[in-house]
């Protein structure tokens, strides 16, 4: 699994759920906005803040994790020649990580020894949570997160990425670098011309707006690079799992799956958290 797999939104700390993607025809682009936070019930449990200090330090953990795998994969502690970790550190520079913390973890890059992996979960009702995680020790890990699904009723089962379509995510503020707001429908007529497939509109934890552009995987780059020249504001950029289908819960399992979601975020090897729940 590359770095890209696990770059998108570590910055947000796990605002993974998105709606269903259908896959359109190359000349369609499909908007989406129920997403928002307070539109449906599964928004607003999940969207519970915690304590700010906790997440900043929880994100700047991620983050550095982030920059050793970019550095190791890449071959090169620059930059200008490593694409991955240049779009680490813009998420870094987005929430205001010291450039001390950066530098550090650039250069242990090479040092310490650190694995990417995908758990497949299956929970309650019938929802799959796909959980991405980095690690220097995989069985510790591993402990950890099956010790999870035992209190809150998951189960570590293949066949869950079936659920889930890889696409390019490119985020970006909903606002341009002038300030001017941009509207859905300004997004629909920005997605064509860049080669999106479809755009979601979600509100972050802190209660501003952002605006994902969902593109095929070898599209990414383009989209990203086309979307920066067009004047908007990039949050992130990377590869992510998209539901094709999403799974409708009780109150009762809608409420173990935020409890499990919340121990899965407090658990600083998980770097992202997908699921398929409507």
């Amino acid at each position: 699994m590359s770095v890209g797999s696990i770059l998108q939104r570590v910055n947000g700390l796990f605002r993974p759920h998105m709606l269903t993607f259908l896959h359109y025809p190359s000349h369609t682009i499909h908007t989406s906005c129920a997403a928002l936070a307070g539109h449906n019930k599964w928004s607003k449990v999940k969207h519970v803040k915690g304590p700010k200090d906790v997440a900043r330090s929880q994100i700047f953990h991620k983050l550095s994790m982030l920059i050793r795998i970019a550095v190791k994969e890449g071959g090169s502690t620059n930059p200008e020649l490593n694409r991955s970790l240049a779009n680490v550190i813009e998420q870094c520079r987005n929430v205001s990580m010291p450039k001390a913390s950066i530098e550090a973890a650039i250069s242990k890059g090479d040092k310490i020894k650190t694995s990417s992996l995908l758990y497949e979960v299956r929970g309650p009702g019938g929802y799959t949570m796909l959980i991405e995680v980095l690690t220097d020790n995989s069985k510790r890990t591993s402990s950890e997160i099956r010790h999870i699904m035992n209190v809150h009723g998951g189960l570590i089962a293949e066949g869950g990425r079936h659920n889930f379509e890889r696409k390019g995510i490119v985020t970006v503020s909903d606002k341009d670098q002038s300030g001017s707001p941009i509207t859905l429908d300004k997004a629909l007529e920005l997605a064509i011309e860049v080669g999106a497939e479809d755009v979601q509109e979600e509100e972050e934890e802190n209660e501003k707006m952002m605006l994902k552009f969902i593109c095929a995987v070898p599209s990414l780059h383009q989209v990203r690079e086309k979307l920066k020249s067009l004047g908007l504001c990039l949050l992130s950029s990377g590869l992510g799992y998209i539901p094709v289908t999403t799974v409708e819960l009780s109150d009762e399992d809608m409420e173990q799956a935020s409890q499990m979601l919340q121990a899965l975020k407090d658990n600083e090897d998980v770097v992202q958290v997908y699921d398929n729940i409507a």
